[in-house]
């Protein structure tokens, strides 16, 4: 099949939705689909990848490293014409979102929403009225979704939060899968190597975005009370964001040093896989995931997880099984933490488990059930009908 991708972030700009549709791509590939991927531009793009054809951008006003696309492109209508695509799978409802929408219904195409992030949650980036924009958020997504032909969920919760939000549109839950390729080996002395991370400490990772939805003062306050029993640890944020000015200047007035919190920035998936083996626990605070992509593949470096029980966290982590899930207390959080540090075995055994999790959640596996959805929908006679019903109903007005 022909799939046209829409997305409102792609590389070299890094995310869980960056990551999520990179792997589909490859996978899809390699099964033997032609994958065209639409996107925003970005001013440090270097090499440029075949298939992917960028819309002109601006920088976004909230978010350094994050481009805006505006919706225009001349030669796109000849394009699509020129690739006669089978399916279209869109991975925001707004703006090349609604670029897809456009052309699913100008070339009478079957299209897929995957509703990657939980836009009600964001709200605190507008400064006013936030309770009327959560509302309007739902009710758009709520519209957007009943739009399409299919929606991807991440996750089983996700799925119960969308159909919360009054969506009729069938949902397939279809989790990002993990590259197990990239996760055989790792070089454990990394983060060692790059940062003064004395030898003999502990290395506590987190990686993701340093922004208020990830919820990462938090994860410093109980970083502060794992110190007070554990203080040869060392927390190593592996992120950039809106806040990392901000949280670098509060580490540094509690004294810490980069023994203490390290701030790496964002790094290339290379050395993120270094860092994942180089570390020897992962913790995680966010409160508004959709699938915490970064939980399973901290699980394939064989790291157990530490996390805030949260929407996308519980469905990723089983507690007590490959790592602990806590209430947003910092002493709770603390304390999971150090009972893992601090009891071998019980640390092998979450281990081990949390790369068998890996395992069942590998990329070729997640490819393949999507593939199936695309399959179903590109010879639905469901989708044929109901277009029918709808042209038939322009005609009449």
């Amino acid at each position: 099949m022909k799939i046209g991708i829409f997305t409102e972030s792609y590389k070299p700009y890094t995310s869980g939705v960056v990551t999520s549709i990179s792997t589909f791509k490859d996978e899809l590939t390699r099964l033997g689909h032609d994958i065209y991927i639409f996107a925003p531009s970005y001013p440090n793009q270097d090499e440029e990848e075949d298939n992917v054809f960028r819309y002109f951008s601006i920088p976004a006003p909230t978010n350094p490293g994050y481009t805006l696309a505006l919706p225009v492109h001349p030669g796109m209508p000849s394009l699509m014409k020129k690739l006669q695509l089978d399916i279209i799978h869109v991975h925001s409802p707004f703006t090349l979102g609604r670029v897809g929408l456009h052309y699913a219904r100008k070339f009478d195409l079957p299209m897929l929403f995957t509703y990657h992030t939980r836009y009600d949650q964001y709200v605190h980036y507008v400064r006013m009225a936030q309770d009327l924009v959560k509302d309007v958020t739902i009710k758009y997504s709520r519209h957007f979704c009943n739009e399409r032909d299919h929606i991807i969920a991440p996750s089983h919760e996700i799925e119960s939060i969308i159909r919360s939000f009054l969506v009729t549109t069938p949902i397939t839950v279809v989790p990002t899968g993990i590259p197990l390729e990239k996760f055989q080996d790792g070089n454990a002395s990394w983060l060692r190597k790059n940062y003064p991370i004395p030898p003999h400490h502990k290395i506590l990772l987190y990686a993701g975005r340093l922004s208020p939805e990830k919820n990462i003062p938090f994860l410093i306050e109980s970083f502060q009370r794992i110190r007070c029993t554990l203080p040869d640890t060392t927390l190593v944020l592996v992120a950039g964001g809106p806040l990392e000015e901000e949280l670098r200047e509060f580490t540094a007035s509690m004294g810490w040093s980069e023994q203490d919190v390290v701030f790496t920035g964002q790094l290339p998936f290379e050395s993120l896989v270094n860092a994942y083996f180089a570390a020897d626990l992962f913790v995680f605070s966010s409160l508004t995931e959709t699938q915490g992509l970064v939980l399973v593949e901290a699980m394939a470096a064989g790291l157990p997880v530490v996390a805030v029980r949260a929407s996308g966290v519980r469905e990723m982590v089983r507690d007590g099984t490959d790592g602990l899930l806590t209430n947003e207390n910092s002493d709770e959080f603390a304390a999971a933490v150090c009972r893992i540090l601090q009891d071998d075995r019980y640390y092998r055994h979450l281990q081990a488990n949390a790369r068998h999790r890996a395992e069942q959640m590998s990329s070729q596996n997640m490819a393949l059930i999507l593939q199936d959805v695309y399959e179903q929908l590109n010879g639905s006679e469901h989708h044929r009908s109901r277009n029918i019903r709808k042209i038939s109903s322009w005609i009449r007005s």
